[in-house]
């Protein structure tokens, strides 16, 4: 049954707005998801959604997925969200288009959903091209593929911007009948074009919610359009948009939404952060556009949190003192998440290896395959039945395994890629002589929590940490040339790159430390420009200041206000 729930004011004008379509400004902390299930939980008390209707929940990641659906569990009763919810990422979303009416554009009906970056891997291992002839390939296809075109139209427009590899590469694909990430969402906006398929969908879905809707690309947002427009819930930050490189267009996004929709209602409460914390936030809030936000409660955090900048002489120092930082954090707040974040996971090596040499202290490298909750399911479920010897007579340990996921039925582009990623990896595992049984040993997990919410030490990159939260942040790297990266050079690139670190400071509970070094690889390195800003902030720590606030802090109190409820 739906747990009793006492909502904010703002969520429950959320929950009874009867407009249908809503837009909702929201930082991050500031109970966001709970809001979205709530929304849904009004539609279905408002009559606005009834069977054989449904509400259409689109969320970007899978983990943004099953957060939002473990949400709406705690609001709907069991034959409520089977029967009245669909929930699914916008990659699902167009896999059900292609599967159920591909035939409107010619797309067979046996078609094959792509599992791996087989763009990528042509690129590297037949052409031998570099990172960046690579990259540039991935880019013209993605350009071409994100506006309605047909697969001649494709073609004809990679042969005007002159690409001869680009074009290469799409004949292929074309001659072989493969379709790619990027011509998922392509076939998807084509079928919705078809006015019948269109009011299908918009007969069977009798309203939509969008979660981040800064992360649409225009491609996205016309899909959604086509389907419930008008009658759309948007929720975002304009200060979380950092997929600009996957051809995101926040500031658009949300010009076009207004068009759409009325009625507007903007969060400015942190249900998430200390004063110390959204002090940071907030420094950075005019370069990002984003909202000034004021602490729920700042009682209920001891010594109002912390935050900190400092400075090492290299690499090999800034690693140590992290570890010794987090080690004293968790002997002393044993259920705290401590992320250790970077811009990118180049940047983290040294930070990586000094954990991995602890086998005392709980750490998870993030890039591991296995973080998804679904893949972690399924794969540890296959482990458990894996036997040695029919995986030898197989043809492949990869096949077998991939075989014991039951990979091949799912629609899921996104899941099935993580899935053939994380059969991979543990099936060269077994090749080199690890038994099943202790791989699924790797896959760890505490009293039924994915090592999303396990406690210990989470290195990661800021991408990947968007939509999650821990109690302490160490965001490493912060010179000029690593954050912001160096290839940002223009206006926009450069506010992208700021919002990448507010996302990464915006996810801490009580208290942020930001670290840089002096030199890197026998070089000088200069600290970041965003450095002006975080340090002025008014509770902004010196080492010194840092080592009193360890010392005074009720750590009892603060240890018993983790994240996990």
């Amino acid at each position: 049954m739906p747990r009793a729930y006492t909502p904010t004011a703002r969520q429950a004008e959320i929950r009874d707005a009867v407009e249908p379509g809503l837009l909702v400004l929201a930082p991050a902390g500031c109970g966001k998801t709970e809001a979205l299930a709530l929304r849904v939980r009004g539609l279905i008390n408002q009559g606005r959604v009834s069977a054989p209707g449904r509400v259409l929940v689109v969320a970007f990641t899978n983990r943004a997925r099953d957060n939002i659906r473990d949400r709406l569990r705690t609001h709907l009763r069991p034959d409520e969200l089977r029967g009245l919810v669909t929930v699914m990422n916008f990659h699902g979303l167009a896999a059900r288009l292609v599967r159920a009416h591909g035939n409107v554009v010619g797309v067979p009906v046996d078609v094959e959903i792509p599992t791996s970056d087989w763009v990528t891997r042509v690129c590297r291992d037949e052409y031998n091209l570099g990172f960046d002839a690579v990259a540039a390939v991935n880019d013209a296809l993605r350009q071409a593929k994100q506006s309605a075109r047909t697969d001649a139209e494709v073609l004809e427009y990679l042969q005007s911007k002159a690409d001869v590899r680009a074009v290469q590469i799409e004949e292929r694909r074309q001659t072989e009948g493969r379709l790619t990430y990027d011509d998922m969402l392509r076939l998807a906006e084509l079928i919705l074009a078809n006015e019948q398929v269109a009011g299908l969908y918009r007969g069977h879905f009798d309203a939509a919610v969008v979660d981040e809707f800064q992360d649409l690309t225009p491609q996205q947002l016309r899909v959604i359009q086509r389907i419930g427009y008008g009658r759309t819930t948007y929720a975002g930050d304009l200060a979380q948009g950092i997929y600009r490189f996957a051809g995101a267009e926040p500031e658009r996004a949300l010009e076009e939404i207004r068009r759409e929709v009325s009625v507007e209602i903007s969060f400015a409460e942190s249900h998430r952060s200390s004063p110390a914390v959204l002090d940071l936030v907030n420094a950075m809030a005019p370069t990002v556009h984003g909202q000034h936000l004021t602490c729920a409660d700042p009682a209920a955090w001891p010594g109002d949190g912390v935050t900190s900048s400092l400075v090492f002489d290299d690499r090999n120092d800034e690693a140590d003192w992290v570890h010794r930082f987090a080690k004293v954090i968790l002997e002393r707040a044993p259920r705290h998440r401590v992320a250790v974040v970077t811009r990118t996971n180049s940047r983290r090596e040294q930070l990586d290896a000094v954990f991995a040499r602890d086998s005392d202290l709980t750490s998870f490298r993030w890039d591991q395959p296995f973080i998804d909750k679904e893949v972690l399911r399924l794969l540890r479920d296959a482990l458990r039945r894996a036997d040695h010897g029919a995986a030898a007579r197989a043809a492949s340990y990869r096949e077998y395994l991939w075989q014991l996921t039951g990979g091949s039925q799912i629609q899921d582009p996104l899941v099935r890629g993580s899935l053939d990623d994380a059969v991979a990896w543990a099936a060269d595992l077994h090749q080199d002589g690890e038994a099943f049984a202790q791989i699924a040993g790797r896959l760890r997990s505490v009293d039924g929590d994915t090592v999303l919410t396990t406690p210990g030490v989470h290195l990661l990159n800021g991408h990947l940490g968007k939509g999650q939260q821990f109690e302490w942040i160490v965001v490493a790297g912060l010179e000029e040339g690593t954050l912001p990266f160096f290839k940002a050079t223009s206006d926009e690139e450069i506010r992208e790159e700021a919002r990448v670190l507010s996302v990464m400071v915006s996810r801490a509970r009580h208290g942020v430390v930001l670290t840089r070094v002096r030199y890197s690889h026998g070089r000088r390195q200069g600290a970041s420009r965003f450095l002006r800003d975080l340090e002025a902030a008014p509770t902004c720590l010196d080492g010194d200041g840092l080592a009193e606030w360890m010392e005074t802090v009720n750590w009892a109190a603060l240890a018993a206000r983790d994240g996990m409820g």
